[in-house]
């Protein structure tokens, strides 16, 4: 809610806060005559040059007004916090914690510490907790540098061994997320991911709408492999901005093409990866909790695919419609290109990338093998790390492979992120600190087995989905909300599944405001589009999708056995 306020306070300062992209300052500003000594005008901008939307040519983006304040207090807050929770506080539910409620890991924590020693790792795990929360909201340091201090904390503090807290950096999943990055840059550095999203406008773009149906299908296979969000909108940003130009939008002239274009492409990139538990971190992190509380391993690629991967086609084809039909219908002329020969200069951006290399073919033929090992896991037994293990030696193999080690970008940044978010997660877990605050939430709340599932799954979605509006990170949201729908489950003895993958599934509603994602703070240096059109058009589609999610588990995941239905 702060954050929200705190851009609305902003919105009349937006000619401030748009970072518009360094082209714009290239228009020529003279009007001097030739022979004239004063300085010489610049070549006019080509807006179907496709070089000139590259990332790197954005502005760079930077905090004001109660950003930059929450950003300066952010630190000094935490540590207050901290000092507050773990040496003051007196909380009577940590005080006194019975050992019936614990699971099996924290009940073995519990006979090792003793009552008295187990309570104060519950202090310093919530003090470690609360504190992470505050220092990745205000961003007061990099995320991956609070990830750094958690895990080094979580040692000191006594909560696990530092064994146990340094592990969690080849925790499966966290190889996982490596090894996705190595294959994800086998398909740019070979130029296959651009090809492909280059030729399938090319062939299938004859018209406004096609071009829209295009780009959906681009993003669901860019999904499929590409676990970052912000490289999937690296890829295809270029691509769409030379189409808003072709159809008369630009950051200096909005119109709605260009306003759905942005916005779906935006919508679609986040969205898309929600069908895969491959289609970024926070869904992959997700997976590892669920499938630790229900005792395995990792969470399998082929119950996730079939349960998620439905709705997210559903939810994506309702976003074109509620977008570009009702929210901003375009008019008949915005429908049809006000550049002659347009489409011909992405014809020659895509012959430009010559013919089909057989780096290129390598590519796609690794590509497609591990995307059918990872499809059909459930048969074979492999596990998806193993397979993308296999998928990336060879596609790093000298003389065979594809891809040098150079080449791949792996942003150790988010993998200390991650490190760090799994080494909480192992806390929260020896602790068992979400089951404990729940248990103690309920009581104070007169929440019992009486209480209905029904009410329980409403809230505890409804509190998922709109949490996106107030957090800047999807692995914050899967590290606190997963748990705690755990802890319900466990404690009125519902199947984890039934509360735990709902949550899941809504992880990747991150597109209202641009701090919200990533991805959402790239394209809003566009200009294509205000504040205000995305709030208009992502809380329609987060109400929409929420709506969904209650009817999905009365009835797809009552029919996959995940849940009984949402009456139960």
């Amino acid at each position: 809610m702060i954050k929200i306020i705190s851009f609305l306070c902003l919105y009349g300062q937006r000619k401030e806060m748009y970072y518009r992209i360094d082209l714009m300052n290239q228009t020529i500003q003279s009007d001097n005559y030739p022979g004239d000594s004063g300085p010489k005008a610049q070549p006019a901008f080509d807006v179907l040059d496709m070089n000139n939307y590259r990332v790197e040519k954005l502005r760079k983006s930077k905090k004001v007004g109660f950003e930059r304040w929450m950003e300066i207090f952010g630190g000094p807050l935490a540590i207050v916090v901290f000092i507050f929770i773990y040496f003051f506080a007196d909380i009577s539910f940590l005080n006194q914690i019975n050992p019936d409620l614990l699971g099996e890991k924290a009940s073995k924590r519990f006979q090792e510490l003793g009552s008295e020693h187990f309570s104060r790792i519950n202090y310093a795990m919530l003090a470690i907790f609360a504190a992470s929360i505050v220092l990745w909201i205000t961003e007061a340091i990099p995320n991956y540098l609070t990830s750094l201090l958690v895990i080094i904390t979580i040692v000191l503090t006594g909560i696990t061994s530092e064994k146990t807290a340094y592990a969690q950096l080849g925790h499966p999943v966290m190889w996982l997320n490596i090894l996705s990055f190595v294959l994800a840059s086998m398909l740019v550095a070979t130029r296959v991911a651009k090809r492909f999203a280059l030729w399938f406008v090319i062939r299938f773009g004859k018209n406004a709408t096609w071009i829209f149906f295009s780009f959906i299908v681009i993003n669901i296979v860019l999904s499929m492999f590409i676990s970052a969000t912000t490289a999937k909108a690296t890829i295809l940003l270029p691509i769409f901005m030379v189409i808003a130009a072709i159809y008369g939008a630009g950051p200096d002239k909005r119109n709605n093409f260009g306003r759905n274009i942005v916005l779906q492409n935006l919508f679609q990139i986040n969205i898309g990866a929600s069908g895969f538990i491959t289609g970024s971190g926070a869904n992959l992190l997700a997976g590892s909790l669920i499938a630790g509380a229900m005792g395995k391993t990792i969470f399998g690629y082929q119950d996730w695919f079939v349960a998620a991967f439905p709705l997210c086609i559903i939810i994506i084809l309702i976003g074109w419609v509620v977008g570009t039909k009702i929210i901003f219908p375009m008019k008949p002329e915005e429908q049809k290109p006000q550049i002659e020969g347009g489409m011909q200069r992405l014809k020659d951006e895509y012959r430009a990338l010559g013919k089909m290399t057989v780096n290129e073919y390598k590519a796609i033929a690794i590509f497609v093998i591990v995307l059918l090992l990872w499809a059909t896991d459930k048969q074979h037994g492999i596990s998806q790390t193993a397979v993308a293990f296999m998928g990336a030696v060879v596609a790093l193999l000298p003389g065979i492979g594809i891809v040098k080690w150079n080449d791949v970008d792996i942003p150790w940044h988010l993998m200390l992120f991650s490190a760090g978010a799994y080494t909480l997660g192992t806390g929260l877990e020896v602790t068992d600190l979400p089951a404990i605050v729940v248990d103690s939430a309920f009581n104070h709340l007169g929440i019992s087995a009486q209480t209905p599932f029904w009410l329980l799954y409403v809230v505890l979605t409804f509190v998922m989905m709109f949490s996106g509006l107030i957090f800047q990170s999807k692995t914050m949201r899967a590290l606190i909300f997963i748990p705690i729908a755990i802890g319900v489950a466990q404690k009125f003895g519902y199947p984890v599944m039934s509360l735990a993958f709902p949550l899941a599934l809504l992880i990747e509603h991150v597109y209202v405001l641009p701090f919200n994602s990533k991805p959402a703070a790239l394209l809003y240096t566009t200009n294509h589009y205000s504040i205000s059109d995305s709030f208009k058009f992502g809380i329609v589609m987060m109400t929409i999708s929420w709506l969904l999610v209650l009817v999905w588990g009365e009835t797809v995941l009552k029919w996959l056995g995940y849940t009984n239905g949402l009456f139960f």
